[in-house]
């Protein structure tokens, strides 16, 4: 590609490299110039404007954006691409879930030519409906063939999103006299909803062993949230002990996320159980979205996985906390 200062009479078919103002407004650029941009320019008193003429071997910035945004998503269902414009494709979520990337594969795409860019959320982000995933940018106004289908190949397939695998879940609050009762019952089934699911039941037992072992074996939902009154400070305390006596198992308790750290993941069959802190009662970003997003949508997620979420896993303040983690003097 040719970029450069061209007389008026030479710059047919190229394409305007900044805007121009005209009799008739602003000339855009971008915008391929015809015979009536010229005339336009010409009346405006220019005898030459800055172009970008594009050759045999370059492909145009839109279209460039289209071919790489294809090959990004090839396979993937769920995903939908924006119409190209300024050499830019989104690519948008169709439902909500968990995005899944080929961090690699798309560093290796974006290493090809600086003028080829991909820009995506982060690894496992959870997103909603409408959400956008990626956006693939062309900076410059061609690019050549042979790059962009280096990119196109490096990035194949890069990015999927995960979706909900299961359709229920089941929320068992214990509660003590003068505890907190459902408070938070709210902010949990938003994160379930949000996640293209639907709320079984929400049940409210007495905080014992015995009663949340009998809460877990009648749950309903296909995966058991549980949220107590008390809370869970040790392996063997009441919750985790609940689900044994219930006939499961607790795979990993606590984990490096902040808020989030009072945490534990089991099962109870095929049922996966998930034993949310008192903090998850604040709906702002918790680890037990996390687990969750990726629990309900079928990713790996057990102890080897928790135990890898402590970087990036301090997290906001929330106003419920207690005790803040930064202490104060007098």
């Amino acid at each position: 590609m040719k970029f450069g200062p061209a007389p008026l009479d030479q710059a047919e078919g190229a394409i305007l490299a900044h805007s121009e103002q005209v009799a008739g407004g602003r000339l855009r650029k971008g915008v391929v110039l015809g015979p009536a941009q010229i005339e336009a320019l010409r009346a405006a008193g220019y005898d030459r404007v800055t172009v970008a003429s594009l050759g045999a071997e370059d492909i145009h910035e839109n279209a460039a954006a289209a071919d790489l945004a294809a090959a990004l998503h090839k396979g993937a269902s769920d995903i939908a691409l924006s119409a190209p414009f300024t050499g830019r494709v989104n690519l948008i979520a169709e439902r909500p879930g968990v995005v899944c990337l080929d961090a690699a594969a798309i560093n290796a795409a974006n290493a090809v030519d600086p003028m080829i860019t991909v820009a995506t959320v982060a690894q496992h982000h959870q997103i909603h409906a409408g959400g956008m995933i990626a956006t693939v940018k062309i900076i410059a106004y061609g690019v050549p063939r042979t790059a962009l289908a280096r990119a196109a190949e490096a990035a194949h397939a890069a990015v999927r999103l995960a979706v909900a695998q299961y359709r229920t879940a089941s929320l068992i609050i214990t509660d003590v006299p003068g505890g907190p009762g459902d408070k938070g019952a709210e902010a949990i089934a938003a994160r379930v909803t949000g996640l293209g699911m639907q709320m079984a039941e929400t049940v409210i037992c007495a905080h014992d062993e015995v009663a949340l072992s009998a809460a877990i074996k009648d749950a309903q939902g296909e995966i058991v949230l549980i949220l107590t009154a008390s809370a869970t400070s040790d392996p063997y305390d009441t919750a985790p002990e609940a689900l044994r006596r219930a006939g499961g198992q607790v795979e990993r308790f606590g984990m490096p996320v902040d808020p989030g750290n009072l945490l534990f993941l089991g099962r109870v069959g095929q049922r996966p159980v998930i034993g949310l802190p008192g903090s998850a009662r604040s709906p702002v970003l918790h680890g037990a979205d996390w687990v969750l997003a990726r629990v309900a949508c079928g990713l790996p997620c057990g102890a080897t996985e928790i135990a890898a979420m402590g970087v990036g896993g301090l997290l906001k303040e929330i106003p419920t906390r207690p005790q803040p983690r930064r202490a104060t003097r007098d």
